[in-house]
C-alpha cells in the first residue's frame, strides 16, 4: 500500500471510527429504549436495526465515503443484513449464555463495528479498505 490510496483510507477510518461513535449510539439507545419498552430482545434488534440502517446510509454515505445520491443503498442494505445475521446469532448466543440482553449487545459493539467497516467500505466504494488492485489507478 502506497501513495493516496493509503492516506484516504486511513482517514476514511478515521471518519468512520468518529462517526460510528454517533452511528452506535443512536443504535444502541435505540434498542436500549426498545428494551426498556419490554420489547423482547431480537425484536428490538431488528427494529434498532432497521432504523440505523437508514441512519447509518446518510451519515457513512455523506461524513465517510463522500458517496451522493442512493444507487449505492441496496449494496449497503446487503452489507447491513449479513452484519445483521451475525449480530443476530451473536446475540442468541451470549443469551443462551445468561448474559442480560443489554449487556450481551454492548459485547457485540466492537467486533460488529469491525465487520461493519469492510462490508461497509465494500459497498459504498466497491472496493475493501487499504487493498489496491494490481494494474489500477491508485490515485483514482
Amino acid at each position: 500500500m502506497s501513495g493516496l490510496s493509503g492516506r484516504s483510507d486511513l482517514g476514511r477510518l478515521v471518519r468512520f471510527l468518529l462517526v460510528g461513535v454517533v452511528n452506535t449510539a443512536f443504535g444502541f439507545g435505540v434498542y436500549a429504549l426498545l428494551i426498556w419498552l419490554a420489547l423482547a430482545p431480537q425484536l428490538a434488534l431488528a427494529l434498532s436495526w432497521c432504523l440505523g440502517v437508514l441512519w447509518n446510509f446518510g451519515t457513512h454515505a455523506r461524513l465517510v465515503f463522500d458517496t451522493t445520491g442512493l444507487d449505492r443503498l441496496p449494496f449497503y442494505v446487503a452489507s447491513y443484513g449479513a452484519i445483521y445475521v451475525v449480530n443476530a446469532g451473536c446475540l442468541s448466543a451470549l443469551l443462551a449464555l445468561g448474559l442480560h440482553p443489554i449487556a450481551a449487545q454492548a459485547v457485540l459493539v466492537l467486533p460488529i463495528a469491525v465487520l461493519a467497516y469492510l462490508l461497509v467500505s465494500f459497498a459504498l466504494t466497491g472496493r475493501l479498505p487499504f487493498v489496491t488492485r494490481r494494474g489500477r489507478d491508485e490515485f483514482s
